[in-house]
């Protein structure tokens, strides 16, 4: 499965493909908000397909990555099981659950939750 553009609980998506490159650099983010410009509202990440730094919020990494989506007026949904990393950082998980009450970014276990939460917002 390629990243593909497709609706999901009345909001286009972009999915990305859980087997897609890495996202490692601010480029990398660059290029996947373009690939969002075909139409979706949201780009769901699997959150194996993010370079370790993102889950480390000394790196700044994720901020730099989270601003561009939020300047570019896109939501970012990092979709998978993080419970390792939030058992090894507070920080992240303070991000975490800061992010969770907003509405740019979201950190969900999987795409029927982030259904959920796109029903919610409507």
């Amino acid at each position: 499965m390629a990243d593909e553009v497709r609706e999901r609980a009345g909001v286009t998506v972009l999915v990305c493909d859980p087997d897609g490159p890495v996202i490692a650099t601010e480029q990398d983010a660059l290029d996947l908000i373009g690939a969002a410009f075909a139409g979706a509202e949201v780009v769901a990440v699997p959150a194996s397909r993010l370079d370790g730094r993102f889950f480390s919020p000394g790196t700044r990494f994720a901020g730099e990555v989270m601003q561009k989506f939020v300047n570019y007026r896109l939501r970012l949904a990092v979709v998978g099981d993080i419970t390792g990393h939030l058992a090894a950082s507070p920080a992240l998980r303070a991000l975490v659950e800061e992010s969770n009450r907003a509405d740019h970014v979201w950190f969900v276990p999987d795409l029927d939750t982030l259904d959920t939460r796109l029903r919610a917002a409507a």
